[in-house]
């Protein structure tokens, strides 16, 4: 059985060390980021099965300027993200789905329907 890694990508300490215990505890290695260029990093160096993307970064390069860079390349495309983001707003959640967005939970959040909407696009045991 393969090693299933989600890489969280969020600016909030908090956000990822409580999505990354949950998915620890799920079976899952998380691989976590602070910014669009952390996760590229980690993406040209670790086998990624789903992202999780805030759309909201506190760095010059936003959620969805990263999801649309993954789209562009043959190598990341088919990773499944999820954007997980506190802006609701029907352009953005049109946006998110036009740049691949496998599900778009808006924050606040639960905890449980992040790690199934993870158990659907990345399955255990596969």
């Amino acid at each position: 059985m393969s090693v299933r890694r989600v890489l969280i990508v969020d600016d909030e300490p908090y956000i990822l060390r409580i999505l990354g215990f949950k998915l620890r505890r799920a079976g899952y290695e998380a691989v976590e980021a602070t910014s669009a260029e952390q996760a590229l990093e980690a993406l040209a160096v670790t086998a990624i099965h789903c992202i999780i993307l805030d759309v909201t970064l506190a760095t010059p390069v936003s959620g969805f300027d990263l999801a649309a860079r993954l789209r562009e390349d043959p190598r990341l495309c088919r990773i499944p993200v999820v954007f997980l983001t506190a802006r609701t707003l029907v352009a953005d959640v049109r946006l998110g789905h036009e740049l691949g967005a496998a599900a778009f939970i808006t924050k606040p959040f639960s905890l449980q329907q992040v790690v199934d909407e993870v158990l659907r696009l990345a399955p255990l045991g596969t």
